[in-house]
């Protein structure tokens, strides 16, 4: 028998001399299951589940010996020594057979008696059984002796719960309930508040406090039943003296209420409402009920604002509600003085915003950038404000952009000036080239005249050591033959510009910052013999940039390259070099010349190469002399210039017969051979 208690223990069937916390569900079977049983046998089972439900047992499978009444062999199911069923048999058609139908006990515990005796003729197997705990709906249940609660009864898993009506409190037995008017704080944004017992009469020699309490923010409003009845003495006036209903409300004095007409609907104002319901010992007051709701806080509209937007766009703003404040395109958002990134105020539970809206102003774009060489000026607008216009241009006629004439920039919403394309950078104003003050009147200017002022305003001369001369090229460098400053790069050259006499008192002067002879230039030691004036052609860099204007302004370098240099037709050579034996000039002359043919440049003594052509006059005899090297060479021929056709240095005087003048040609580098030297050399320097 021990064996067999321990294997019932297992499957978690509580019996005897077997402790254990009671299960859920558990099964049982009879002796030798599934094989037959023994005879003459008895045993029993005490099966338990826990506290709060029912036990059920359903038969699985039952096969014992059938006989009336189940006289001999017998199976029976006891609770509270009260038989629910006594079976045999071997399927549901016996009379005494259980099928599969459950049988409920009406409490968490049951026996299962299984009898033998000894004169079974067949086999037979017995039974197996499956119980389980299932759920006692003590409310409605008549197991539980007298009622369970007096009030409310709330069911749970296995057991139940005992609650009050409004304005009675739960003794400490857990079931009953004693009256307890008012009490407590409601702080629930909305409830249900009646007198104890509605709608039932109040008790008599009540003093009940109701206190209705919400987060400030909200208003409180009070929406009472038309059911409403507290006793009113007439004979002393409506007043309210011994039943009453007072509403408190902060900062407003309170009311009392009575009689049969209801007060229907109060809006409080107030997040914090006391009620007082006072009875007396006499008289009847059948009470009172209400439900209260709230309502947030109201904020002024925030109202609108210049140039730009208030969102979100409500009819009315209430707490906790939050507003932006957006400005349009071209428009800042500015809180005083400060300018801010973005705004948001928030309706606070007074009624007020908690920020004061902000102002949109227009943006400016700052002080357009300086122009070097130029100028601009408004076109629309001010004070650099979004939208302004301005246009940019150079001084002319010194000075022009590449490919326009004037650029127009606008202040954008991103706060620069910006072009019509975008772009923010503003093109550089180049040096005008090739043009000078005279005008062209389609005649001929004869040989070694002296030049007027701004006739050859890019000519420069240099004579502190050598007197040379040199070509203006743009606002900052210059074009000379590379013997004129050679063995003179570390020495400070100082150049004179805008002048056609020597000695002029105002020459525009100019200090060499760098010079930077042809790489292939074959220099000559100290007093020695030039015999190679091979890329004789040499940059001037200066120290400070050219303030050109009209008698000094830079010649244009050749736009591509000529088969001829001067096309066939007359250049004109210039320069402070020597006009008669022996002497050099005070003025600066000029004189045209044509170029020859190769043939006709050939010379015994130097070497004439592709990078040089001869040119002269055999006619006037206008030549270029010492003290002229380094000057220019310069086509069209001086007079014929326009801006469709500008002054392009085509040649660098270089060299030529020592008796100058009389064999009327002289040679010049030719500078169209050097365009890419002389470009790469400015632009990494």
């Amino acid at each position: 028998m021990d064996g067999i208690h321990l294997i019932i223990c297992l499957l978690w069937a509580c019996v005897n001399v077997c402790e254990c916390e009671p299960a859920m569900f558990g099964e049982v079977s009879s002796p030798q299951y599934p094989q037959p049983y023994p005879a003459n046998f008895q045993e029993q089972w005490d099966l338990e589940v826990p506290q709060g439900y029912q036990i059920q047992l359903t038969f699985n499978h039952l096969d014992i010996e059938p006989s009336p009444d189940c006289y001999y062999d017998s199976v029976s199911v006891v609770s509270d020594n009260k038989v629910l069923g006594k079976f045999c048999g071997q399927n549901s058609i016996d009379r005494f057979h259980p099928g599969d139908k459950p049988i409920l006990a009406p409490r968490n515990r049951l026996q299962l008696v299984f009898l033998t005796d000894n004169s079974n003729h067949e086999s037979h197997l017995g039974f197996t059984a499956f119980y389980q705990a299932v759920d006692i709906d003590e409310c409605s249940s008549s197991s539980v002796e007298n009622a369970p609660c007096s009030q409310i009864c709330l069911n749970t898993l296995g057991s139940y719960l005992c609650a009050c009506h409004h304005g009675y409190m739960l003794r400490p037995d857990q079931r009953t309930c004693v009256l307890e008017c008012g009490g407590g704080v409601h702080s629930e944004l909305e409830g249900t508040i009646s007198s104890p017992g509605f709608p039932d009469m109040s008790p008599l020699d009540l003093d009940c406090v109701y206190t209705i309490s919400v987060q400030p923010g909200f208003m409180i409003t009070l929406n009472f039943s038309q059911n409403f009845h507290i006793e009113q003495v007439y004979n002393q006036g409506q007043t309210c003296l011994f039943h009453w209903l007072q509403v408190s409300v902060q900062g407003k004095k309170p009311q009392k209420y009575c009689g049969g007409k209801s007060p229907e609907v109060l809006n409080t104002g107030a997040h914090f409402v006391q009620l007082e319901y006072h009875t007396d010992r006499y008289g009847q007051s059948q009470g009172w009920s209400l439900h209260y709701t709230t309502q947030r806080v109201q904020c002024p509209h925030p109202g609108i604002i210049g140039n730009g937007t208030v969102t979100p766009n409500f009819a009315q703003y209430l707490y906790r509600d939050y507003i932006h404040v957006r400005c349009k395109p071209g428009y800042k958002l500015m809180m005083g003085e400060k300018e801010i990134s973005s705004f948001k105020s928030i309706c606070q539970s007074n009624g007020k915003w908690h920020l004061t809206l902000p102002e949109c102003k227009i943006i400016d774009c700052g002080a357009p950038k300086l122009l070097l060489n130029g100028d601009f000026q408004f076109i629309s607008g001010e004070n650099n404000e979004y939208l302004s216009v301005i246009e940019y241009h150079c001084n002319e006629p010194y000075y022009r952009f590449k490919d326009t004439a004037k650029v127009t920039y606008r202040c954008a919403v991103e706060r620069k000036w910006t072009e019509v394309n975008n772009n923010d950078i503003i093109p550089p104003c180049y040096p005008e080239c090739g043009m000078n003050t005279e005008v062209s009147v389609g005649g001929r200017v004869f040989g070694g005249m002296p030049a007027r002022p701004g006739q050859i305003p890019w000519q420069l001369l240099h004579k502190t050591h050598t007197r040379g001369g040199a070509s203006l090229i743009s606002d900052y460098w210059a074009l000379t033959a590379a013997h004129v400053v050679d063995g003179l790069e570390n020495i400070n050259m100082t150049w004179l510009g805008g002048i056609t006499k020597a000695r002029n008192q105002n020459p525009v002067i100019m200090e060499a910052e760098k010079i930077i002879i042809h790489p292939n230039y074959q220099r000559v030691s100290f007093r020695g013999h030039q015999t190679n004036y091979d890329n004789d052609i040499a940059l001037i860099k200066m120290s400070a940039r050219v303030p050109l204007g009209p008698n000094i302004r830079p010649v244009c370098l050749p736009n591509k390259t000529h088969e001829s240099v001067m096309e066939g037709t007359m250049g004109t050579v210039s320069g402070f070099g020597g006009f008669k034996e022996g002497l050099t000039s005070e003025i600066l002359r000029y004189g045209h010349i044509r170029e020859y043919s190769s043939k006709q440049c050939v010379f015994e003594d130097l070497p004439v190469t592709d990078n040089m052509f001869c040119a002269g006059d055999d006619v006037e005899h206008v030549d270029s002399c010492q003290g002229d090297s380094g000057g220019p060479l310069f086509f069209p021929m001086l007079g014929h210039g326009t801006k469709e056709q500008r002054y392009e240095v085509r040649g660098i005087v270089s060299w030529g017969p020592v008796r100058c003048g009389q064999v009327s040609k002289a040679y010049y580098t030719k500078v169209q051979n050097y365009l890419g030297w002389i470009e790469e050399t400015m632009a990494n320097n």
